[in-house]
């Protein structure tokens, strides 16, 4: 029998480090598959983004369609752009014994919880504010108009971290690194994952 996969909700504001942290941690050794969810879109892609790989690109007609046939765990316009996640795809990948993390914010992260109340939810937290808007700023591609607007958009997205279940301060990424993978092997090691996993040992051991 296949353990299914556990769902975990990452949620930052922009700047914090998140996505830095699936990307290293997707790439560490693991006895189990994880996967990133690709969201649905409505925005432009980006410089070296790949339709399919880091979203699914799609028109707002196509989105609004899919919101009315409901095909969407969550979805959420920012800044004027629709962002969803396929409940199919998830639950899909669930059942094949995949880990699977949401890279949403926290109006996402509520609309999974509904529906799935057994997800786990991480917040990634900069260090302090002045070092969120370093990073903004470092980054060069956003005008100070936007930055301005993703920093009141933090403020917003910091004042829910009361909701999540673990909270990692990414001040040090290699400590962060080592927080989440703590995080996710905690998740692993419960009762419920481990006695699906090795049912054979414990029908053995009672025989």
């Amino acid at each position: 029998m296949t353990t299914k996969g556990n769902l975990f909700i990452l949620s930052a504001p922009s700047g914090a480090g998140k996505s830095s942290l699936i990307s290293a941690l997707l790439k560490q050794t693991s006895p189990r598959p994880m996967q990133v969810s690709v969201s649905h879109t409505t925005r432009l892609p980006r410089p070296g983004e790949v339709d399919g790989q880091h979203y699914h690109f799609v028109s707002k007609d196509q989105f609004k369609q899919s919101i009315a046939d409901k095909h969407f765990y969550e979805y959420a316009e920012v800044f004027g752009n629709f962002y969803g996640t396929s409940e199919i795809a998830i639950d899909q990948q669930l059942a094949q014994g995949i880990d699977v993390f949401l890279d949403i914010d926290w109006q996402g992260a509520q609309q999974v919880r509904m529906k799935k109340p057994d997800v786990t939810t991480i917040f990634i937290s900069p260090p302090s504010k002045q070092e969120l808007e370093n990073r903004l700023r470092g980054r060069g591609q956003d005008s100070e108009e936007v930055i301005q607007a993703r920093m009141d958009e933090a403020q917003a997205q910091c004042s829910h971290y009361q909701e999540f279940d673990y909270i990692i301060v990414n001040d040090d990424f290699d400590q962060a690194l080592a927080d989440l993978t703590t995080v996710v092997n905690n998740q692993r090691l419960k009762r419920s994952q481990q006695a699906c996993e090795h049912q054979s040992l414990f029908d053995d051991l009672l025989a």
